[in-house]
């Protein structure tokens, strides 16, 4: 599943072609896609057409493209989670239909010109919706996303909230880094990654670290996260690309994630993997230790 690194990627390259156009026509090939959107494709459509991008925003794994009204009209924003295989590609406005493709917004920039937005999965997971806006802090945000944490690449983010919630749980620290309602962003990956950074052992009961380990932990997720975004992302196949329809080559600098078997690249023991969640955990028993 894209995490925040390929989402962040995927709304930095929309962000210039889309704020300030406005959206002149939709098509739906797939209601499917509009799962998130409960009162269906004629309503959907019927919201964007003729309506303006304001702003390209993102919170964990979820964007949003909040639009630009009349004041007297309820906030809203086209939001968007791209599941394990969703796609924001951005075509020629004459392009031939994409495999996967299931909704497509035809644009007009006032600089760039007729543009088509296209929103493609292949597993149908992801989805589109037109999302009231509603305030949360200083933000808005859409209603879809209230329960979604700040990520550790915001600027807003409570560093000292993070150590003290991780340090009053009883479960296991990896367990904790998916917790979208804690922490933002993290998925599979980067949770390995960071705690193979950070030598902790993924089982490690948050109460059981110290305030220095987790605040280590917290500045290695950061590094991973960065790393990662100015890598492109993770793609192990063609289903993450970014809008161009590129892949990102962070795989190539995985540590832990989908090594096990091979030799830990700090201390030569070998990477371990066990299930975890329906999924994989990946350590280095020898230099991710269990207290």
């Amino acid at each position: 599943m894209p995490e925040l690194p390929e989402v962040e990627v995927v709304r930095a390259g929309l962000a210039p072609a889309v704020v300030g156009a406005t959206i002149t026509n939709v098509s739906v090939l797939d209601e499917r896609a509009l799962t998130r959107h409960p009162a269906g494709a004629a309503d959907f459509v019927a919201r964007l057409e003729g309506t303006a991008v304001a702003a390209a925003s993102r919170r964990g794994k979820f964007l949003w493209l909040p639009l630009a009204h009349d004041p007297s009209r309820t906030a809203d924003a086209l939001t968007a989670h791209l599941g394990m295989s969703g796609q924001m590609l951005l075509r020629a406005p004459d392009a031939p239909t994409e495999r996967h493709e299931r909704i497509r917004l035809g644009i007009r920039h006032p600089q760039h010109g007729d543009l088509a937005v296209v929103f493609a999965d292949q597993r149908t997971f992801g989805s589109l919706a037109v999302d009231d806006l509603v305030p949360d802090g200083d933000d808005l945000v859409p209603t879809q996303v209230q329960h979604i944490a700040r990520d550790p690449l915001d600027g807003a983010f409570d560093d000292a909230a993070f150590v003290a919630a991780v340090r009053r749980r009883g479960s296991a620290i990896k367990r904790i880094l998916l917790d979208q309602t804690l922490v933002s962003g993290i998925g599979n990956i980067y949770a390995d990654e960071s705690l193979w950074a950070a030598r902790i052992h993924p089982e490690t009961h948050g109460r059981a670290l110290s305030v220095q380990a987790v605040r280590r932990l917290l500045d290695e997720v950061r590094f991973v996260l960065e790393k990662a975004l100015a890598e492109g992302g993770t793609s192990f196949d063609a289903q993450y690309v970014n809008v161009n329809g590129q892949a990102g080559y962070f795989a190539h600098s995985l540590n832990a994630y989908g090594r096990g078997g091979k030799p830990c690249p700090r201390c030569g023991g070998e990477i371990r993997r066990e299930a975890f969640m329906n999924r994989s955990s990946h350590y280095c028993p020898r230099c991710q230790r269990r207290r």
